[in-house]
């Protein structure tokens, strides 16, 4: 297996595992127009998005993405870790560990001063994971407002 940075070809793959990850997590997800919009955020000349995948010969079998943010209250850059998702069969073979050591290789060289993330409280095994890498947890609430 090879976590590398995505490539175009892999977008059909990304946006079935975007699919069942917001199922994992009792979302919904709209496919439609996420070729176009994801190649624009990840490849697009203003591309502000870094996704990694998890490849397995030429099946992805897992992806990260986030990208670089400031935080006022620590005067620094920081990385957002938006998803972190790998397939079922993927899961407790160190891969969600080896994506999280490449996100932090790329925060250090970014002079990021820490990652943040977010779960929803009944994935449990995903709070487990994180805390077992060292993650710590805010209370906080996440609010959106639609556009």
């Amino acid at each position: 297996m090879e976590i590398r940075f995505a490539e175009k070809k892999d977008l059909p793959q990304i946006i079935e595992l975007c699919a069942e990850h917001a199922d994992y997590e009792r979302a919904e997800y709209e496919v439609k127009n996420k070729a176009e919009l994801l190649n624009e955020y990840i490849f697009g000349q203003n591309a502000s998005v870094k996704c990694l995948v998890v490849a397995q010969k030429n099946s992805i079998i897992g992806y990260a993405t986030f990208m670089k943010q400031f935080s006022t209250w620590n005067a620094g850059f920081y990385i957002y870790l938006d998803c972190l998702y790998l397939k079922a069969d993927s899961r407790g073979l160190g891969l969600g560990s080896n994506l999280m050591k490449k996100i932090k290789e790329y925060a250090k060289a970014e002079n990021c001063i820490v990652i943040q993330w977010q779960t929803p409280n009944f994935n449990r095994k995903a709070i487990d994971f994180y805390r077992k890498i060292g993650g710590t947890s805010k209370t906080k609430e996440r609010f959106s407002l639609e556009i």
